[in-house]
């Protein structure tokens, strides 16, 4: 319409009054539309705090999970936000009769309503990731990355069909020129991101909350948060530890999640016996032995089975290499056992062993593997400081010694003898 105008008083067809005398109903009725639009504003607004208010006092009386939600994140505002631009747009098409002029406007419209949509389904997505966060499937599979990727997906289709009515351009032109060097370049880790959450959701191999371990990237705590590009792991120190995502799939990683869901935590730590004071029982010690409570109805059967065998076999006790015979440190083994089994802290249907390992130069290492019902780290270490607590104190009832590298104190004791 401009070009036409502009052309035809440059060629004489026209003169200027007959062309203001054209413009002048344009600029008034686009004056007379944006009083309406300000009025309708300012009505739209006013019905818009209204309603808020009385959902407000509906939430507040039902106490609606979903209510609050929408109300935070300003989804219904969002929504009375689109009567404006339809009114407008309605207006426009109706009282308006220059098709260029139509176009020009109903185009501005249609832009400013497309942002509004931005503006409402952003905010819907932001209220259904909080919504969906609070449910109990969510810690097992997380979709804070979908939800970026959905954002990123509707922001970037919006920004493209805005193009395609600034420019008056076919959607092709566009996905032809910059598909794929949006798609290569700027959503490179988004894509790698994706792939890899993806794969983490449908393996199972995180969920918020687990335990992680990641000696690569300094990790060891909890995952916090898992997004579209990264995972958030809180340490034990309370530092926050950012990994990517696909660093997830491609590197190793271990996940304590199988020791929080089966209720228990593993127990397996040595101890040292000075090989020394390992030896033979004499009668007087059995004797002993038999009135410790958790090992005397097993002395019995012993102290039976060997009397029994050794008559069998006509062993010559003048010799006491010939015959079997109980050894201090072999009791105390099967102490040890029966104790674990009588401690009420302990899993009684997982694997329980006392066992000894390979002979050290630091003695003889008797290793405790058991699983505790505690899975909380406080409680577990008690559970397993009471164990080794009463251990290493009744290894000198069984005359055995707990091996140590001589300290200070020790040299001392020589020095004076």
């Amino acid at each position: 319409m401009g070009k036409y105008i502009l052309s035809s008083i440059f060629k004489g067809n026209i003169c200027p009054w007959q062309a203001y005398g054209h413009i002048i109903p344009v600029l008034l009725t686009i004056v007379i539309l944006c009083v309406l639009a300000y009025f309708v504003n300012l009505l739209t607004r006013r019905l818009a705090k209204i309603s808020l208010k009385y959902f407000a006092k509906y939430v507040k009386f039902r106490k609606t999970r979903w209510g609050e939600l929408l109300l935070k994140q300003k989804v219904l505002g969002w929504l009375f936000h689109l009567a404006l631009p339809l009114f407008l747009y309605i207006l426009i098409t109706q009282c308006l009769e220059d098709e260029e002029l139509i176009r020009i406007l109903s185009g501005t419209v249609l832009i400013y309503t497309l942002f509004v949509i931005v503006g409402l389904l952003n905010a819907a997505l932001s209220a259904f990731e909080i919504f969906y966060k609070h449910s109990r499937i969510s810690k097992r599979m997380p979709i804070r990355g979908f939800i970026q990727l959905a954002k990123i997906f509707l922001f970037c289709l919006i920004v493209f069909f805005v193009l395609t009515l600034i420019f008056d351009k076919k959607p092709a032109v566009f996905l032809s020129g910059f598909g794929a060097m949006v798609l290569a370049l700027i959503f490179k880790d988004a894509i790698l991101g994706f792939v890899a959450g993806v794969q983490i959701s449908a393996n199972g191999m995180i969920s918020l909350g687990d335990w992680i371990e990641m000696p690569k990237y300094g990790a060891d705590g909890t995952v916090v948060e898992v997004s579209l590009t990264t995972v958030k792991i809180k340490n034990w120190d309370k530092a926050i530890v950012t990994i990517p995502a696909y660093a997830l799939v491609s590197d190793s990683f271990k996940n304590w999640r199988g020791m929080s869901e089966s209720g228990a935590r593993r127990i397996k730590r040595a101890f040292y016996i000075d090989q020394s004071s390992i030896k033979f029982c004499t009668e007087d010690v059995l004797k002993r032995f038999r009135t410790y409570k958790y090992i005397s109805r097993y002395m019995e059967d012993k102290i039976k089975e060997l009397s029994e065998y050794n008559a069998l076999e006509n062993c010559d006790k003048s010799t006491p290499i010939n015959i079997r015979r109980l050894t201090n440190m072999g009791i105390f083994r099967v102490y040890i056992y029966e104790f674990l089994k009588n401690d009420r802290k302990l899993r009684k249907n997982m694997t329980l062993l006392v066992r000894y390992l390979e002979a050290t130069p630091h003695g003889l290492p008797i290793q405790i593997y058991a699983f505790s019902k505690e899975v909380s780290l406080v409680r577990y270490e008690k559970v397993q400081s009471d164990i080794f607590d009463h251990i290493l104190a009744v290894a000198s009832d069984f005359d055995l010694k707990i091996f140590q590298n001589p300290a200070g104190a020790d040299f001392t004791e020589l020095r004076k003898l």
